[in-house]
């Protein structure tokens, strides 16, 4: 699985709203930078995650205009605007911002998401 697939299992795993698929994508030492916290370690993104599709009922997240900044046999670095849309107190809700992904190559070949920037527009 290269880069690209690993982006796109990434978004597939997120849209499951089950946070042992996505797990099954993330580094061992994935940190991530959302617009209002901060998360260092796996439980903490698990718990912000968790919440984020306790909020938004039948989320659904996608990547549009995924530009690959960096890519080498090790490491790759994309950026893209994502969406997002589902229902908030039962009310339909969508929004967008900026995400930057940062994949690492392990020994096995397997490709990792190690560190998420999601901003606000």
């Amino acid at each position: 699985m290269g880069y690209e697939k690993a982006l796109e299992q990434y978004i597939s795993a997120t849209n499951t709203h089950d946070f042992n698929n996505v797990s099954k994508i993330l580094h061992e030492d994935a940190i991530y930078w959302f617009s209002d916290k901060n998360c260092t370690t796996n439980s903490e993104i698990q718990r912000y995650f968790e919440n984020a599709w306790n909020l938004i009922k039948e989320e659904v997240y996608s990547a549009e205009d995924i530009k690959w900044m960096t890519k080498d046999e090790k490491s790759a670095t994309c950026i893209y605007a994502y969406r997002y849309e589902g229902y908030y107190k039962g009310e339909f809700v969508k929004g967008s911002g900026r995400a930057t992904n940062i994949f690492t190559k392990e020994d096995n070949g397997e490709w990792k998401l190690i560190h998420e920037h999601l901003s606000n527009l």
